[in-house]
């Protein structure tokens, strides 16, 4: 444990990886990535001048969510979504005020562009929303009552701001987790190996259990440290919010982090090769808990084949459990189940590992 300490201390790969590089992925994911779609550009073309329709204009420019662009005509218009300008076109046609104050409703056209599918429904229900409190306001001004076929009270729970950096600065603590755990652990015995050492560890009286507990020790502690740091930048930093306790963080990370470390020392077991012990802690470590998740892409949108195979990987517990710790709390109905996976895993990949770990030389 003490020679691991030092390997360690003496190797500045390690610190950069476990101090430095989280500090940049959360910045990635905290500032560079958002699922939070604002100032969507809109073409709106006004073919009725009157009074009314510039109300719908002036409602559109009101928003923080739609950057409303104008164009003479519906040319220009449709040209711009073809070349990418505008995400969308919204048409005020040229009865639009006439029929309105004749039939009591009129029609717009809304056209987006589906290249972008998530962009053109997120787009289309903030012309919809913005409409509807404009057609309210209008009912107002004008003293009449206003009655939609359906009045929907609606409240959003744990997350009321709606702010995607809460369930992707998590998500991406989990990546962190994911990337020290298996990636530095994948190189140990490997190293081992390649400078000839493992002969002289193999010639003293330490079991295969010694070894890894050795070996363990050291490489948890960092990532615990690292994982601490990670919480601190999300909590004080990107403000997230924290309603859980310590107590559950630390026990739900370091399962998570025994799971991660499992599976980097199978992998160092089995490859004597620092470099292919690379690339396979990067093709099982990260890409899974990358993708498959639940931290960028949500489960239940993927084909039930890859649904069931998500249930492999660790990463899919640690991001329910991270993310209810932040937002929800201590539920621990919830958080128990995930834990008893992780901790399942992560025996599976230690049993594994000293099954495989050599004691002597053939």
């Amino acid at each position: 444990m003490v020679k691991e300490t030092l390997q360690v201390k003496r190797d500045p790969s390690c610190i950069l990886i476990a101090f430095v590089l989280p500090v940049i992925l959360l910045f990635i994911f905290g500032y560079g990535i958002s699922l939070d779609i604002r100032y969507v550009k809109l073409a709106v073309v006004l073919e009725d001048h009157s009074p009314t329709a510039q109300t719908v204009w002036a409602s559109l420019q009101a928003t923080d969510y739609i950057t409303p662009i104008y164009y003479a005509d519906r040319h220009s218009a449709e040209e711009a979504i073809v070349n990418a300008r505008v995400r969308g076109l919204l048409v005020i046609p040229d009865d639009f005020s006439q029929r309105l104050n004749a039939d009591g409703f009129a029609t717009l056209q809304l056209l987006t562009d589906g290249v972008e599918t998530n962009t053109a429904t997120i787009l289309e229900n903030y012309v919809r929303g913005t409409i509807a409190v404009w057609a309210k306001q209008q009912s107002r001004d004008h003293g009449i009552e206003y009655t939609a076929p359906t009045d929907i009270q609606s409240r959003v729970y744990f997350n009321p701001e709606l702010e995607s950096r809460n369930a992707l600065i998590p998500g991406s603590i989990v990546l962190i987790m994911a990337i020290i755990g298996t990636l530095l652990t994948s190189l140990v015995v490997a190293r081992e190996w390649e400078r000839g050492t493992m002969e002289a560890m193999l010639a003293t009286p330490i079991a295969s259990i010694d070894m890894l507990l050795g070996k363990l020790v050291p490489y948890y502690v960092l990532g615990m440290l690292s994982n601490a740091a990670c919480v601190l930048v999300a909590v004080y930093l990107f403000h997230l919010p924290f309603r859980g306790s310590a107590a559950s963080l630390f026990l739900v990370s370091s399962v998570f982090l025994i799971a991660a470390l499992g599976l980097g020392f199978l992998i160092s077991t089995l490859c004597k090769n620092q470099f292919l012990a690379s690339q396979l802690a990067l093709v099982l470590g990260f890409l899974p808990n990358y993708i498959l998740s639940g931290a960028l892409f949500e489960i239940n949108s993927m084909p039930l084949p890859i649904q069931f195979l998500t249930y492999c990987f660790s990463g899919r517990y640690y991001v329910t459990c991270l993310q209810t710790i932040f937002m929800v709390g201590d539920i621990w109905a919830l958080l128990l189940p995930n834990i008893f996976f992780m901790f399942s895993l992560a025996a599976l990949f230690f049993a594994i590992t000293l099954r495989v770990t050599p004691t002597r030389l053939e």
